[in-house]
């Protein structure tokens, strides 16, 4: 069946700015997607690439999508390679927006999203007010001595049943990792996210040295590893998969390619997911999301969507903050909301 495409390019300012190891985030850039098919029913979709990630650019989104020619089926999804894993999530997701698959779960916890530094405790105190039972809370970004201060502060101020993680964004070098491994066996840390990372402006020797180093990491110390930027498309997770990666995977949907290739990949391998916000608008985060309650893993983890309020203009985050969210809040998110507030 052939679809009308058209699409929408968006700038949208976060409501606050999103201090990680790669500097301070102050806006979200994506195109979203609507397919229309010739039973006049409407899917959305959303193209909301990370490039220093590994995905494609938004650049070279919007050019697959001018050669489209306004069309879409499910022909035209194929031809699009792996490598543009950001479109191929966003035409797969408007192709099935009408599809209902069969969930895993009815009801998932959401982990509280942590700022750098000391705003996080006043950050975590808040969130324990309001119910949540899992946080993340980004490291990399201050002296090493000052966090780890930090650290024993936030994890004093934790109920025995919430689960932190901390996230570095690969912003550790390999002896600095080591240190932080060696103090998070003393402590009960879920994980840590992504300790080092190279971008391919380092080449693929220096990749493949820090792919070896994570590898050596995850197996020399005993508090879980999760990739994040390591795995951001279909090819790069398969590839881990197969390497036997001894860890956990954060798959941010919205990058990793079409939702059922993905799943079926995760599935097959029985892997241990988290599954996380790339900072998309309601309509990718819809689609993420159903990703996530169909999939049923062997290691359950709260989500990484504890991310709202993300934008200025509240319509464009589509759920708010809270500590567990259901399959029933997630149908329904408007994304046509979205769609009309670009006109």
């Amino acid at each position: 069946m052939t679809h009308r495409l058209a699409y929408r390019r968006y700038r949208l300012p976060f409501l606050h700015a999103v201090r990680t190891a790669h500097g301070r985030w102050t806006e979200r850039e994506g195109i979203v997607v609507r397919l229309e098919d010739e039973k006049r029913r409407v899917g959305f979709g959303e193209v909301a690439p990370i490039p220093w990630f590994g995905t494609e650019t938004l650049m070279e989104a919007g050019d697959m999508l001018a050669k489209l020619g306004g069309t879409v089926d499910a022909a035209s999804l194929e031809g699009i390679d792996e490598r543009h894993g950001c479109l191929r999530f966003a035409l797969a997701s408007a192709l099935a927006a009408d599809e209902r698959q069969q969930t895993a779960a009815s009801r998932l916890p959401v982990a509280a999203l942590l700022p750098a530094g000391k705003a996080a405790l006043a950050a975590a105190d808040q969130a324990l007010a309001a119910g949540f039972v899992a946080f993340k809370w980004k490291v990399g970004v201050l002296d090493a001595a000052d966090e780890w201060v930090l650290l024993d502060d936030l994890l004093a101020r934790l109920p025995g049943h919430v689960k932190l993680r901390l996230d570095a964004n690969g912003a550790w070098t390999t002896r600095q990792a080591a240190k932080w491994l060696e103090r998070c066996a003393a402590r009960p840390i879920e994980f840590v996210e992504q300790p080092c990372f190279a971008d391919a402006s380092q080449g693929a020797a220096g990749q493949r040295r820090t792919d070896d180093v994570l590898l050596g990491l995850a197996r020399d110390y005993p508090t879980t590893l999760a990739l994040d930027e390591s795995v951001a498309g279909l090819p790069s997770l398969r590839t881990w998969l197969e390497r036997g990666w001894p860890g956990a995977l954060v798959v941010k949907p919205a990058l990793a390619g079409a939702p059922v290739s993905v799943l079926a990949l995760l599935a097959r391998h029985q892997a241990d997911v988290i599954f996380s916000s790339a900072f998309e608008t309601a309509v990718g985060r819809q689609a993420a999301l159903r990703m996530a309650f169909q999939f049923k893993g062997p290691h359950p983890r709260a989500l990484g969507y504890g991310v709202a309020p993300l934008f200025k203009q509240e319509q464009f985050d589509g759920l708010p903050a809270v500590p567990f969210v259901s399959i029933d809040d997630v149908n329904q998110m408007n994304p046509e909301a979205v769609w009309n507030a670009l006109n």
